[in-house]
């Protein structure tokens, strides 16, 4: 969505333009893919606020600034939650610190010369911008009070977010902290898919374990029984030897 190009006194605040969240579907999977990532990445922490293609109003006066919806936008401090838009003077003064975009043939360079202002003014500390078709990554950070387009030959780490971009021949890929990549929908489901299975046949494998040892200590048990029973027929049959050899003595006869 872009920025409304009409105010509407009835409605100061709207939550839509009627406009598609993406032109095209692999604008909208790297949307996807960096927003879910980043709700992955922080799903533990309660005060940060991740939104797609959600209306950012900067100040109440519409007369100042009407809103911008970045395609992706990560509020630090901000209680996660539904939102129909991010009214930043409900949000504690707070503005998202990091946005990005991801451009489409529709994007023109008035457009995002557009939103780079905006994102300056209004505080962003990191901005990001992809562009998929000719696989280009352009980063701004908030220098002496300014965004400043930073070079990143050979990667670059978000300060914020603590996730690293790296530009391959072919693609963008994005790492989490630990290392690992970032990944699309399809992914992340076969590697839940593949993890529940490894999780299945480990507790097949456990389940086969426990009935070994059972078998094993039931083997045990009757082995133990059955030293016993020899132990008590041993006695037995010393008590026996000791009575026969107490009656031939009685009788004169040494045994």
């Amino acid at each position: 969505m872009n920025a409304l190009p009409h105010y509407d006194p009835d409605d100061p605040y709207p939550e839509s333009d009627g406009q598609p969240m993406a032109e095209n579907t692999e604008q909208y999977e790297w949307l996807v893919k960096i927003k879910e990532n980043l709700e992955i990445l922080f799903a533990q922490d309660p005060n940060v606020f991740i939104a797609g293609d959600l209306f950012w109003y900067p100040v109440p006066d519409r007369r100042i600034s009407g809103p911008v919806a970045p395609d992706v936008m990560v509020a630090i401090g901000r209680p996660k939650g539904r939102r129909g838009s991010y009214k930043q003077w409900e949000e504690g003064g707070i503005a998202p610190q990091v946005v990005f975009e991801i451009l489409s043939p529709a994007n023109s360079a008035m457009e995002m010369a557009d939103k780079l202002a905006f994102y300056d003014t209004f505080g962003v500390e990191e901005y990001y911008v992809y562009d998929p078709s000719p696989n280009t990554l352009d980063i701004w950070l908030r220098q002496d009070g300014q965004l400043r387009r930073m070079s990143h030959l050979r990667g670059w780490t978000s300060p914020r977010l603590g996730i690293r971009f790296a530009l391959t021949g072919e693609t963008l890929e994005i790492f989490d902290p630990q290392g690992q990549p970032f990944l699309s929908s399809v992914e992340l489901a076969r590697r839940a898919r593949q993890a529940a299975s490894l999780a299945e046949q480990a507790t097949a494998r456990a389940d086969e374990a426990d009935a070994r040892a059972e078998e094993a200590s039931a083997r045990a048990a009757q082995e133990s029984i059955r030293a016993e029973q020899a132990t008590a027929r041993a006695e037995q049959e010393r008590d026996r030897a000791e009575r026969l050899a107490e009656r031939l003595r009685a009788l004169g006869i040494e045994p």
